[in-house]
């Protein structure tokens, strides 16, 4: 009886942890984590594919390049070219036209775009709502969603006459809330020698996205906000104005829309307004103003920045300003949202002494760190609790990034009428070209990474090498050297998606490069990877353009 007592005990007790993992899984099922889930083997997939990538063996190959007169575009994986009446995979090895459409006329031209993915867990009105599509923005004040692999046209909505000049596309809320926003608008100069006043400053329209909705349609008018409005904009539920003094005011936009709406209107739908009958974003009427803005809304915040620099992030909430005198360009304060105290060690000052300004940033990984970049050093900045003190943080260093660069000083020799040597030190700038000197620094969120783009000229050439460090230490996991000239001069983008490098340069006369790397995992293949003399270079037309494969 003994033995079959300690056996039932023994059964009993090893329920006891098996309950208790039950419920541990039921709990973290509450709370989100599925150990088969689609996201669990995407996270795991993307740990292996940081892993293989920052391996010694694993290099980036320079697979094609393309040249073009016109700006060349990137959005997850495709490549845009020819105002978007081209696109190209970015994924395959050689060059893959997705679709190539006509050359469009002058008055269909496309002035900006947006890529719209399909949002989780949302039942959609039609199936073509669940693929990637691409908002356009016309010069016509069309608004066009492009399906992004085959660029149909799915919707097409009428903004307002081209008088308004609509010119922008922006993001309220990412992937929810869109805005289209125009020029500013100014007179003639006839007019204004006339003595004709314009109070409407800026025109925006508001979308729901993903199915597309009207929201509304309002004005920024200097008769409620001001004669020396310079700018304005929408993000996160904040209207931001901009003065031409540095001056940055903050409202509520939700509270905008709930004050001023005077109606609700839906796309497709008739309507009546103001003598107009219509339909809602059909050609001729476009969309009704129906947001009118009749006396100042409730201010939220407000500074004053040099060149209306302002930043808000960090945890608890912080803004960055510059103060407003020139002599304080690339200096930096962090103060406090909720009292604006400043933060201790809240004043960054790195003195730089170069021809381009050191930058600074929230980091983009939402861990509520700062990024302040300069010419030769990186500062990942994070907040601290001050002990016994619950009204200010402190702002320390995480880590930095140091450009791996020789001594800044030189020695230049000169000799007297009267045959004595002279050696003058003199101090080089810290961005000069001939030192290696940080040009761009992202954040890839998908593999956690932290990358930089440092350059040095060598004779009449810039190298440049792309880094990729870990996010949370900084140390550096893996370098690419770039193959192709980097002139400092010129204007460059540089995209890193997973395995995939992608670099636009602009040169001078509007002329444009994309040079595509990718990941090569083969160790035989080093030699190829290092150099373009080893490699052969083999021009192939495809869809009337001219590409340069490797």
């Amino acid at each position: 009886m003994r033995s079959q007592a300690a056996a039932g005990g023994t059964r009993a007790a090893s329920r006891v942890p098996a309950a208790r993992n039950v419920c541990s899984l039921l709990a973290r099922r509450l709370r989100g984590f599925y150990a088969r889930d689609a996201g669990v083997a995407h996270r795991n997939n993307l740990g292996l594919l940081r892993e293989i990538m920052c391996q010694e063996s694993t290099k980036f190959k320079n697979v094609w390049t393309t040249h073009s007169a016109f700006p060349i575009a990137y959005e997850r994986g495709r490549i845009y070219l020819d105002n978007y009446q081209c696109c190209i995979s970015s994924v395959a090895q050689e060059p893959r036209i997705l679709y190539q459409k006509p050359k469009c006329s002058k008055s269909e031209k496309i002035e900006d775009a947006l890529l719209l993915e399909c949002p989780l867990r949302e039942m959609l009105p039609s199936p073509s709502d669940y693929k990637s599509s691409l908002i356009v923005l016309t010069v016509q004040n069309w608004l066009l969603r492009l399906c992004a692999d085959s660029g149909e046209v799915l919707e097409k909505i009428y903004l307002a006459s081209s008088c308004y000049k609509f010119r922008y596309l922006s993001w309220d809320t990412p992937q929810e809330v869109m805005v289209v926003k125009s020029a500013q608008n100014k007179l003639p100069a006839a007019a204004r020698q006339a003595g004709i006043q314009q109070s409407v400053l800026f025109y925006l329209a508001v979308f729901q996205v993903l199915p597309l909705s009207f929201i509304g349609m309002l004005e920024i008018n200097k008769k409620i906000f001001g004669n020396n409005v310079t700018d304005v904009a929408v993000s996160n539920g904040i209207l931001i104005v901009m003065y031409s003094m540095g001056l940055v005011r903050l409202y509520n936009f939700q509270t905008i829309l709930e004050q001023f709406m005077e109606q609700p209107f839906d796309l497709g739908h008739e309507f009546d307004w103001n003598g107009q009958v219509g339909v809602v974003g059909k050609y001729p009427f476009g969309l009704p103003f129906n947001i009118k803005i009749t006396d100042t809304p409730p201010l939220l915040f407000e500074a004053s920045s040099l060149e209306n620099a302002f930043q808000i992030g960090g945890y608890p909430w912080h803004y960055i300003i510059t103060p407003n005198k020139k002599k304080h360009k690339g200096v930096f304060h962090i103060c406090s949202l909720k009292d604006n105290v400043l933060a201790k060690n809240g004043i960054q000052d790195m003195k730089c002494c170069s021809l381009e300004p050191d930058w600074i940033y929230f980091h983009p990984d939402m861990s509520g760190r700062i990024i302040h970049v300069g010419p030769n050093l990186i500062k990942v900045l994070k907040f601290k609790e001050i002990n016994n003190n619950t009204e200010q943080m402190e702002i320390a260093e995480d880590f930095t990034i140091v450009a791996n660069r020789e001594n800044c000083v030189n020695d230049t020799v000169t000799v007297t009428a009267s045959g004595r040597v002279v050696k003058k030190r003199v101090n080089l700038l810290d961005d000069d070209p001939e030192q290696e000197t940080f040009k761009i620094v992202d954040y890839e969120d998908e593999l956690d990474l932290l990358s930089t783009v440092a350059v040095t000229e060598i004779g009449a050439d810039g190298k440049a090498h792309l880094d990729f460090h870990c996010n949370e230490r900084g140390s550096l996991l893996k370098s690419i050297p770039l193959l192709e000239s980097w002139d400092v001069t010129y204007s460059h983008e540089l995209y890193f998606d997973k395995d995939l490098v992608l670099h636009i340069e602009q040169k001078p006369n509007r002329r444009f490069s994309c040079y595509v790397y990718q990941m090569v995992c083969d160790a035989a293949k080093d030699d190829e990877c290092s150099s373009h003399e080893k490699t052969e270079r083999v021009s192939c037309k495809k869809g009337g353009r001219i590409f340069e494969c490797f």
